[in-house]
């Protein structure tokens, strides 16, 4: 069972994952902090100075604080439409990478060890036809 976890966590998506879940934390404090400290009050101030989260309704004993949902609403639109631009950017980028590419204006760089495994490669079929031609011409001898 201890080698199933392993081979879970160690999966490309469980780690994409938990990537994903503290890069969009980040992303989400600073696009609240946009949405809170910049936005809104250019909004209040359009609005003739109106704070969403004091706006509330009082039904007997009860407080309703519709303008913290208010805030929450037009937190979510913010922040879903920045995801939606930096996903849009993130695949343009993409295709003019994949353009490129198949336009052949963008030459692929090798790193330093694929270049050292291929110079490997190279040396093993290199020795590796030197040992048939000489095993070759240890048979033709001893016949």
């Amino acid at each position: 069972m201890l080698k199933e976890f392993k081979e879970f966590i160690m999966r490309g998506n469980v780690l994409d994952l938990a990537v994903g879940v503290i890069i969009g934390g980040a992303f989400s404090s600073i696009v609240t902090s946009l949405v809170n400290n910049v936005i809104m009050p250019l909004i209040g101030i359009i609005l003739g100075g109106i704070d969403f989260t004091s706006l509330t309704i009082k039904i007997q004993d009860a407080e309703i604080q519709y303008g913290m949902f208010l805030q929450s609403v037009i937190d979510f639109l913010i922040i879903a439409f920045c995801i939606f631009l930096m996903v849009k950017i993130v695949n343009k980028l993409m295709h003019l990478k994949k353009k490129k590419i198949e336009e052949g204006t963008t030459e692929i760089v090798k790193s330093n060890e694929e270049i050292l495994l291929e110079e490997i490669r190279d040396l093993l079929k290199a020795q590796n036809k030197m040992n048939k031609t000489r095993k070759k011409k240890e048979m033709e001898s001893s016949r």
